[in-house]
Formats: C-alpha cells, sequence, structure tokens
C-alpha cells in the first residue's frame, strides 16, 4: 500500500476500464502505423494508458501526475471500424513510486491485445521542468 495526502491509499487489486467504438480515426491507416482499416496498434495502447490513468483518478497527491515509463503490449485481433472494445487496467504491483498494471483490451468476440504498463508517479512541475 503506498498512502498519499489524500488519505487514500494505492494497492495492488485497483482496476479501471474504459470503452471505445471504433473509428476511423483509430484505424492503422489513419494513424499511419499500417494500411489497413481496422483498429490500429498505437490506438489500443492509448487506450491501455487511458484505462491505467483513470484507475489513479483523484489518488494522486497535490502536484503529482503519473507518466508511462515502459508498454509491454501484444496485438492478437484485428478489430473493424463500427466495432466496440473495452480495455481494463489492473495495478499489479508497487515498487516505490513505480506502479505495474497489467493490461487487456477485448470485443465480443475475445481477447484483442494484451501487456503490461509501467506508470511512475512525478511531481508535475518537476517533471515539466526536466522537458527538452
Amino acid at each position: 500500500m503506498l498512502p498519499y495526502r489524500t488519505g487514500v491509499a494505492l494497492s495492488p487489486g485497483l482496476t479501471a476500464a474504459v470503452d471505445l467504438r471504433v473509428e476511423e480515426m483509430d484505424t492503422a491507416e489513419a494513424l499511419a502505423s499500417g494500411d489497413v482499416a481496422v483498429l490500429g496498434t498505437p490506438r489500443l495502447v492509448a487506450l491501455c494508458e487511458q484505462a491505467t490513468c483513470e484507475a489513479l483518478t483523484g489518488l494522486l497527491g497535490p502536484g503529482e501526475t503519473s507518466v508511462a515509463k515502459r508498454v509491454q503490449f501484444d496485438h492478437l485481433a484485428p478489430v473493424a471500424i463500427g466495432s466496440r472494445v473495452r480495455a481494463e487496467a489492473t495495478l499489479e504491483r508497487i515498487e516505490g513510486r513505480r506502479l505495474t498494471f497489467s493490461v487487456s483490451v477485448s470485443d465480443t468476440s475475445g481477447l484483442v491485445g494484451a501487456g503490461k504498463v509501467t506508470r511512475v508517479i512525478v511531481e508535475r512541475s518537476t517533471f515539466l521542468a526536466k522537458a527538452r
């Protein structure tokens, strides 16, 4: 458990989910990550990151945020425009300020992708001051 000034503690098992209806702007073609009109891998990864951020909403201290440090992701199945997917994130491990989430994306037919996202809790102003 990791206590913060909000009085709430982060602990393994914390979860969140986000939904997406796939649109043309979400495709590999639109994202320049391929030449097919199916849900693009960069959009899947972004959706998983969104779920990890949702899990942390309201739980970090004043002036703190979290940033992605590492993403490991396997894209397993194509998803057509118009389909709906759900990304789920579960906090698995806390190591100091490092938070490791397991993430998965599914549609009505099953698993679309899965992996891990590691985020680090940082002081927002200090982090921004280091930007190049």
